[in-house]
């Protein structure tokens, strides 16, 4: 057995990952903080969707981000 096996992501990679799951709790925080009924105001139609899709963007870059450690 190979003993030194790589990880499939650098470091990099990772902390990418870990922003945009934080962004992605954020998001979904935000819409659920909506005081309109059914979630139809600002937060819930708006605010919370932009950062959700900013954070399967963050998502999306951080598992195509090439890293100075995976070769």
């Amino acid at each position: 057995m190979d003993n030194n096996k790589k990880l499939a992501f650098g470091k990099k990679n990772y902390r990418l990952m870990l922003l945009g799951i934080v962004v992605l709790i954020l998001g979904f925080t935000l819409m659920t903080m909506d005081k309109e009924q059914y979630g139809f105001g600002l937060l819930g139609l708006t605010v919370g969707p932009v950062v959700v899709m900013a954070g399967f963007i963050i998502q999306f870059f951080a598992i195509f981000a090439k890293s100075k450690e995976t070769k």
